[in-house]
């Protein structure tokens, strides 16, 4: 079993973008916006309006949720890479979650893992349907995802009742104890909680470029996602393993932002 060190609403017709506002919702928002601009009586009033409202409306940025179980901090680590590729791509923020523990203290104390980043929230279930894309991070055990990602998806029944999540893009990212620990493994047998949600699988391929075929340091990832070996749980993820994370950020936000435009 690998320490895997690292190891956290859209409807069904897509993801909103400005021009995708509903109707009914851009004119709450037009009336809003004329009614606080009638109280100034202004020469340019009719200008200052329309520069609100397209100010208002296109303001909206598609998140992607960057859900992450963490127990030593490598999975965490590259969780807030993916951010900052995220958030590169403009009109795009990237939102980070960690998931609920369910070991207990004691527990976690005699593994000695490190206490918790409280300033990332924990996720319900319910606040996926929020996301315009999902990248999910895990460590592995047995070459799988650990108990505690699989607890939460086994908590999205009622989202999987009613396909809300149907149409989402989403990824993984992964930590392994050992180079032969699950890299590709873990996120190819986790394929199967995106297949029953009718999620669209986003990997990244070998879209890296030269830094996939670098054989010159021990470096995690594969064409599923970015990854990081994490060792004895002592070992930090390398340049090399956090700019791959990064990549998949950004080539992540350019899908989802791509999709939104078409649909």
């Amino acid at each position: 079993m690998g320490k895997g060190g690292g190891c956290v609403p859209s409807k069904k017709k897509g993801p909103l973008v400005a021009q995708d506002s509903p109707p009914e919702a851009t004119q709450g928002l037009r009336e809003a916006v004329i009614e606080t601009e009638q109280q100034n009586t202004h020469p340019d009033e009719p200008t200052r309006v329309a520069s609100s409202l397209s100010a208002a409306v296109g303001s909206t940025k598609l998140k992607i949720f960057i859900v992450f179980y963490s127990m030593y901090g490598h999975v965490e680590g590259l969780a807030k890479s993916l951010k900052k590729g995220v958030d590169i791509v403009d009109g795009v923020e990237g939102v980070l979650y960690r998931v609920p523990e369910i070991l207990s203290d004691e527990v976690l104390s005699q593994m000695k893992a490190p206490p918790k980043d409280e300033t990332v929230p924990e996720i319900t279930a319910a606040e996926l349907t929020a996301a315009d894309g999902v990248l999910f991070g895990f460590p592995t055990r047995y070459g799988a995802m650990a108990a505690q990602m699989k607890a939460f998806f086994d908590s999205t029944g009622q989202l999987w009742k009613e396909q809300k999540l149907a149409g989402k893009p989403a990824g993984f990212f992964v930590s392994t104890g050992t180079q032969g620990g699950g890299q590709e493994t873990t996120a190819w047998t986790a394929i199967t909680q995106l297949a029953h949600h009718g999620m669209l699988f986003v990997p990244i391929g070998y879209t890296f470029g030269p830094g996939m075929f670098k054989m010159d340091s021990i470096r995690g990832g594969s064409p599923y996602g970015a990854g990081v070996y994490a060792g004895d749980g002592t070992r930090e993820p390398t340049e090399t393993e956090l700019t791959l994370a990064e990549h998949q950020g950004k080539y992540m936000a350019t899908i989802v932002k791509r999709l939104a435009a078409k649909s």
